[in-house]
């Protein structure tokens, strides 16, 4: 087989299969790079969240081991092995999870907006949002949310630093889990059997 080389019109693309049906040294390595670059964005995430997503055992231990160490061609070759370790995996739901954690899929962007919406329904409108929790997260502490709108209303009028307004939304973004869509209405969340 000729050589695939630029001026040789009888060559091959370089990105073509083989005759045998196997992918060429191109596409492996694309392949290789792609899931080089998963990689790569997993070891952005923190502890937390990476045993969140419920990686393999081997995978997660390699991608906290990236994390832990300090020099750049030491993470290099870690950064090939975790790429090495996910061609025997199912890529697309850690791609999925990922975007998850990112907050890059449709429903945590969705879970964001609503969430936003809660706490500036609240801070607007304290009986409503708090009655609205109460009847769907019946587990919610609503005298930290009445603290914690109370706080973010006097930081918002004396101009300072939004902490507790962020504060506010970290305990509604715990009410409502990322696995989870938040109920409709108050029996949309109960089980087949429970509803009336």
């Amino acid at each position: 087989m000729p050589k695939p080389y630029r001026n040789n019109p009888n060559a091959r693309p370089v990105d073509t299969p083989d005759e045998d049906g196997r992918p060429s040294k191109t596409q492996v390595k694309a392949a290789m790079l792609a899931l080089q670059e998963v990689g790569s964005a997993l070891t952005q995430l923190s502890r937390d969240q990476l045993k969140r997503m419920g990686l393999d055992e081997d995978l997660l231990a390699a991608v906290l081991e990236y994390q832990r160490i300090p020099k750049f061609e030491a993470q290099r070759r870690q950064l090939q092995y975790i790429g090495k370790l996910m061609r025997g995996l199912e890529v697309e739901p850690i791609r999925a999870a990922l975007a998850m954690a990112r907050g890059e899929s449709a429903a945590e962007i969705a879970r964001l907006h609503r969430l936003e919406t809660l706490r500036q329904r609240l801070l607007d409108d304290e009986a409503a949002a708090l009655a609205e929790i109460a009847r769907e997260f019946p587990t919610a502490d609503l005298t930290r949310l009445r603290q914690l709108r109370r706080a973010a209303l006097k930081e918002q009028a004396e101009q300072k630093p939004p902490r507790q307004f962020r504060a506010l939304f970290q305990v509604l973004k715990e009410l409502l889990p990322n696995d989870l869509e938040a109920p409709a209405s108050p029996q949309a969340g109960l089980a087949p059997h429970e509803k009336s």
